[in-house]
């Protein structure tokens, strides 16, 4: 397998963190590649899982966790949750030192807060790393710029050179740094299955020492990747999965919920909530969403074969696929991605929103068949804004798995996947 270093958008965002605050939390899934993109700009490392010294690191977290601190600046501390006093050692430390960029903190879930942990506001920055985009992966050829749409360029043009056969490897496979860098697809299929046996058979249930069935873990990950891209909610889950499992409970599905959350696991889509001209009722549901959608296609033990026989599920992972690069793209901007659906059942797959109220419109579709009709849909999406209350969109746009990137004379840009970057 090549263990070369593949570039991450995150790179110049920790940098950006790190001059800016006196600690980073970098927060994400486990194996998505936070340790690695740390190291390279940490000066001092500690595991903290380091079999041959953990047990006496936390012995000395419980003693006296300064001394762990010590070291070139910035100092990396991996799986810091696995001795949470060092969150208000770090804290304490940042105050005392009043220097920025002393420390990256990663970990792969959320530790349980308790009353004696300060917020680190003002201290501890927190950004999020998901798995890798297609830009990240180089298997977007990154002609068409997101940063680029939101400032108005015009002379942008591109052509994907993925296949949809190809795009249905990429999506089976993931963007796990591992899974990528490895060239043998039958092996890179295996480790997602490996990442999601970790999550039900372990991780779920060291991550607040609760046990819990790894059985129902596996179907409610099934149940979530059946309903991938749609808003089910948490009643459809129960009814879907309780056929199999009458002792099931609402309780328990939220715990499991809830815990696969906190593993950063899932990453479910919110509602958008815009100023209309018409007097439409927004509907609040989010819609369901992995941190990657290759957990859902190992969750169905489907590879690539079995979605180019599927396509209806092929459309609703591409859309699930699509959704993760443009929070990617997005979390660079500081922005973030939502949806938009209404009482009459009108949606718009994807709003972009950046912090300073600019914001862009995303219908996701596979096949040039469809442009069309998703690019007046999103026409006739942006004609009901009302823009004496916000903005009008910076632009509009159909994202695909077709071939070339262009602007439509109605002003509506066609983007594959395969061309996009932040």
């Amino acid at each position: 397998m090549n263990e070369k270093y593949l570039p991450r958008i995150a790179d110049e965002k920790l940098k950006l963190e790190l001059a800016t605050s006196g600690a980073v939390l970098i927060v994400g899934p486990k194996w998505c590649g936070k340790t690695r993109t740390a190291e390279q700009i940490s000066k001092s490392i500690l595991y903290m899982q380091d079999p041959d010294h953990a047990e006496a690191y936390r012995l000395l977290a419980d003693a006296k966790p300064s001394k762990l601190l010590e070291g070139k600046t910035p100092r990396l501390i991996d799986e810091w949750q696995t001795a949470p006093v060092l969150w208000n050692a770090v804290r304490f430390a940042v105050d005392k030192r009043k220097e920025r960029g002393q420390f990256i903190l990663t970990g792969s879930v959320v530790p349980p807060e308790t009353s004696e942990m300060h917020t680190g506001t003002g201290r501890i920055s927190r950004m999020t790393m998901r798995t890798m985009s297609l830009f990240e992966s180089k298997e977007s050829t990154g002609e068409i710029s997101l940063n680029g749409l939101f400032d108005g360029r015009k002379d942008m043009f591109g052509e994907s050179k993925q296949s949809i056969d190809k795009i249905a490897f990429i999506l089976t496979r993931g963007g796990w740094p591992e899974a990528v860098n490895e060239k043998n697809e039958k092996y890179a299929l295996r480790m997602v299955y490996h990442y999601l046996d970790a999550v039900a058979n372990q991780d779920i249930s060291r991550i607040d020492d609760i046990e819990r069935n790894s059985d129902r873990v596996y179907a409610l990950l099934r149940s979530i990747a059946r309903n991938i891209s749609t808003q089910a909610n948490n009643a459809t889950l129960f009814n879907d999965l309780v056929f199999n499992d009458e002792s099931l409970s609402d309780k328990t599905i939220n715990d499991y919920l809830t815990a696969l959350k906190k593993l950063y696991v899932l990453e479910d889509l919110l509602a958008w909530s815009p100023h209309l001209r018409s007097k439409r009722a927004i509907r609040t549901t989010a819609k369901r969403h992995f941190i990657d959608p290759s957990i859902a296609t190992a969750a169905l033990r489907a590879d690539s074969g079995k979605l180019l026989n599927d396509f209806r599920t092929f459309g609703y992972l591409f859309e699930s696929m699509c959704i993760r690069d443009l929070r990617i793209y997005a979390d660079s901007m500081d922005g973030a991605v939502y949806h938009y659906r209404d009482q009459l059942n009108f949606e718009v797959d994807a709003i972009i929103q950046l912090k300073d109220e600019r914001w862009a419109a995303v219908e996701i579709k596979m096949g040039a068949g469809e442009i069309e009709s998703a690019a007046e849909n999103l026409l006739k999406f942006s004609n009901n804004i009302d823009t004496a209350k916000m903005p009008a969109p910076s632009f509009l746009m159909v994202m695909t798995a077709t071939e070339h990137a262009f602007q439509l004379k109605n002003g509506v840009w066609v983007v594959p996947i395969g061309c996009l970057r932040d």
